[in-house]
């Protein structure tokens, strides 16, 4: 069994959370090794607008931070690093931590993984754009061999470009127990538990449905721990005395996020998340087992990211009576103003009424938003801020706009790509410069559709869920009398986005096990298409796809579209959909009584 704990969860997270780790690393809390993910869709435009400004850059600086405070610490516990805080320049990132570790005076060895890297194929791969033309940032998903070819030859620090976030976690099993390419239920094993300590504290209780029940909210969450052994299977934990919890709960919040379809593609497996099984272990311990692999996917996904052109935003307030007219107004007043000269695209948001009888001016307001979109930047800027404020005093009582006028910003479009796998030189640079080409493993053909969603867009409705589960309408008849409550009654959720649709876990909390095999029932006989479309007013004319997962008393579910072109090119409240599955969970929908 190896130990690896994760201190990192996005470009960003706790600065403190690799020494904290490593402090607690002692006798039966050892560590073997530490991850860190720092990359996501958006991370990578963020770096790649900063090569714009300076090519040397393009990795997570804060990284570099974290090592010149750690690395001495690492060392003297025997703690291997392995992180994709690389990002757009591996190599600049390796050669900036030599600096760092000479002038410690440490005698670390640094290794680096690359190849990823697309940019210099974008013509011969057919990447560029139609409309936005060739992406600031190509990058191919790699998988954990060349992490772990770089392990074994006696690394100390690895770090990669674009890998899969759990191939930061499948490198290190890779190396610790010898697995060949066609291991698969072992690296798929391996991949589960990379996706579940992948984001840090959301395994040990962030962002979860279920925070009341966490034991002692003012201390900080704990980074999570996979022991994972040689059969693949892990157990998640926490080292001991740290804030949070692991719970089934929490393990089940983390292994829903941003999914797609019951299989869960890597480059070097296909998971198949239906026979995931989990349980509770002990205290802060739950067990992963059953997980299932197949062969990996015919080609690599690209993380594309084009310059889409320029975005602004204007809110404008509205206090008091007479909320919809006053909206109104300005509405017509701002069209009017901007004439022929408009940006290409202008999107208002909807007008919401403030309380009734406020006590206080803030609750007697509400917001109105415009956002703008156009391929140049004055458009944004003072065009569209100039003639707005030209209005403050020849409009509607009350105006006020919550910031003053500002330019326009470059905006990003993601989309994924895909390529073949010989397009890619999945190489490791070692610590004494020496090359090494990663053979791509041979693929076998995944059979029976595991690699691809079910035929018909919904997983739900065309498979054997549907079958299995009976439909809303049965359900309720089988059940009887029902009341009107929040879903959140007994489920919880976990959201987030993938590129431009918005991911949703839904699965049945297991604090009560006399209702819990009912509830599920009811949950997968419930969430269908249908239902989310009623749910989800928003969804109207977008595809939904729901996927059951009875193992883990859930569903996933896709709205395909419902972010537009993605977090930073949407104009939506929630751009990234994080707080999609909390709203989901205020609605209202008919529970039977006897499950309450």
């Amino acid at each position: 069994m190896v130990r690896i704990g994760n201190c990192s969860g996005f470009y960003g997270d706790r600065l403190s959370a690799m020494r904290e780790l490593l402090e607690g690393a002692g006798g039966d809390q050892r560590l073997d090794y530490l991850t860190g993910d720092y990359l996501a869709e958006l991370t990578m435009l963020i770096l790649g607008k900063d090569t714009c400004k300076d090519p040397a850059l393009g990795y997570a600086r804060t990284f570099v931070t974290q090592v010149e405070q750690c690395l001495g610490l690492a060392l003297e516990k025997g703690v291997k690093i392995v992180s994709n805080a690389g990002g757009l320049n591996p190599a600049g990132l390796a050669a900036r931590l030599r600096e760092v570790a000479e002038a410690l005076g440490l005698d670390a060895k640094i290794a680096h993984v690359e190849g990823d890297d697309l940019r210099g194929k974008v013509d011969t791969l057919g990447l560029a754009h139609p409309d936005h033309g060739s992406p600031l940032t190509a990058n191919a998903y790699l998988g954990a061999f060349g992490i772990a070819a770089a392990l074994g030859a006696g690394t100390d620090v690895v770090v990669t470009g674009r890998v899969t976030d759990a191939s930061l976690v499948v490198g290190p099993a890779i190396h610790a127990f010898g697995w060949t390419p066609e291991q698969y239920d072992e690296l798929a094993g391996a991949v589960v538990a990379g996706h579940v300590i992948e984001c840090g504290t959301q395994a040990t209780g962030g962002n979860f449905s279920g925070f009341l029940t966490l034991p002692d909210r003012r201390k900080p969450l704990a980074f999570p721990v996979a022991e994972v052994a040689a059969d693949g299977s892990c157990v998640i934990t926490k080292q001991a005395g740290t804030g949070g919890a692991v719970t089934v709960d929490t393990v089940t919040a983390q292994l829903v996020y941003e999914i797609q379809t019951t299989r869960y593609l890597n480059p070097d497996v296909t998971v198949d998340l239906a026979t995931v099984t989990l349980a509770q272990a002990g205290d802060d311990r739950v067990s992963v087992t059953g997980v299932r692999g197949f062969g990996p996917p015919e080609a690599l996904k690209v993380c594309l990211n084009y310059v889409g052109g320029w975005r602004n935003s204007v809110e404008l307030v509205l206090t008091g009576l007479d909320i919809e007219e006053k909206a109104a107004w300005i509405r017509q007043q701002v069209e009017e103003s901007l004439g022929d000269d408009r940006p290409a695209r202008l999107e208002w948001s909807e007008t919401v009424l403030p309380r009734e009888d406020a006590p206080t001016e803030e609750q007697g307001a509400t917001l109105l938003r415009l956002n703008a979109f156009d391929p140049e930047p004055d458009p944004v800027g003072k065009g569209l801020t100039g003639p707005i404020i030209e209005l403050a005093l020849a409009s509607y009582p009350g105006f006020a706009v919550t910031r003053p006028p500002a330019p326009g910003t470059p905006y990003g479009i993601y989309t994924p790509g895909y390529v073949p796998r010989d397009a890619v030189e999945h190489t490791v640079v070692h610590a004494d410069g020496r090359r090494e080409v990663i053979a791509d493993p041979v693929v076998r053909r995944v059979t029976s559709g595991l690699d691809t969603p079910s035929p018909g867009g919904s997983g739900y409705s065309t498979s054997e869920g549907a079958a299995a589960y009976g439909s809303t309408s049965e359900a309720a008849a089988a059940y009887g009398a029902t009341r009107g409550v929040p879903l959140g009654t007994f489920v919880y959720a976990r959201s987030g986005d993938k590129g431009g649709d918005a991911n949703l876990g839904l699965w049945v909390e297991h604090e009560d096990d006399e209702k819990y095999d009912a509830r599920v029932a009811w949950l997968l006989a419930t969430i269908t298409e249908d239902t989310v479309r009623r749910l989800v007013p928003e969804a109207a004319g977008l595809d939904i796809e729901v996927y059951p997962l009875p193992n883990l008393g859930g569903v996933n579910v896709l709205v395909r579209g419902l972010l537009g072109a993605g977090v930073a090119a949407t104009s939506r409240f929630d751009p990234q959909a994080k707080g999609f599955g909390e709203w989901l969970r205020s609605r209202t929908i008919r529970v039977p009584e006897e499950l309450l």
